[in-house]
């Protein structure tokens, strides 16, 4: 295992590994124990208690942050004809068809999120391999399939964020920056909390959240309490 920077040591040192935080102590550590000089990214892991190996037991969908991630998300779109007229008007960072593949079957993907028209979809299937595996394929069910480009541009770029549970039955999700105050990053985190419990399968038994951690870039995880689970803000002012 590499050896931790003396900022990372000092860091971890103010979390008390033997007690579970509040949302609201959790915003606030990650914000004390980020040492980095960016505005470093505050992410949520999520230990779920589900088998993503069966089908019945994926995990996916999306999320609204309702204070967006801090960063303006780079979107592509596969369209042509006045759906690429409309996805350029909506501040799409590249657009295209055949021209937009070939690019990333070269090996560009300098970009947050991809879209398609439906009638795209089967060029788009030639590049699933590349795209897949990072979470960048268009589908009807995160609404990144859609004749409605505009809305879908809009969204993304507002703080819309995707979220797939991983071989290792965690999710990851962006929920802002050291920047945002407390109140910011904990209901960001409410948000996507309820979007992850609304897409839990019917197949799952047994406890559904195993494990919530707070962490920022190169920073130390912060364990969160599993059942502060709503009024997060309230509940913390009252503990």
């Amino acid at each position: 295992m590499a050896k931790r920077s003396k900022a990372y040591r000092q860091a971890a040192e103010l979390i008390d590994r033997e007690r579970l935080y509040t949302p609201l102590e959790a915003a606030q550590l990650a914000k004390d124990t980020s040492k980095v000089k960016l505005d470093a990214t505050v992410e949520v892991a999520i230990r779920l208690g589900v088998d993503p190996r069966k089908a019945d037991q994926m995990v996916r969908g999306t999320v609204n942050l309702p204070h967006g991630t801090g960063k303006t998300a780079r979107v592509i779109v596969f369209a042509t004809g006045d759906k690429a007229a409309e996805a350029e008007a909506a501040g799409a960072d590249a657009v295209g068809s055949e021209d937009l593949i070939e690019r990333i079957q070269g090996g560009w993907l300098d970009f947050d999120a991809a879209i398609a028209t439906p009638d795209q979809m089967a060029k788009v299937g030639r590049i699933a391999r590349i795209l897949g595996p990072r979470g960048l394929m268009p589908n009807p069910k995160t609404g990144t399939v859609t004749p409605d480009v505009t809305k879908a541009v809009n969204e993304i770029k507002g703080g819309k964020i995707n979220f797939r549970v991983d071989k290792q039955s965690n999710l990851h999700l962006v929920i802002g920056k050291v920047s945002f105050d407390q109140a910011k990053l904990v209901e960001n985190y409410a948000a996507a909390l309820d979007e992850v419990l609304r897409a839990k399968p019917s197949a799952a038994k047994g406890r559904y959240l195993r494990k919530i951690t707070f962490s920022t870039t190169m920073g130390p995880g912060i364990p969160v309490d599993t059942a502060k689970l709503r009024n997060l803000l309230e509940d913390d002012a009252q503990a």
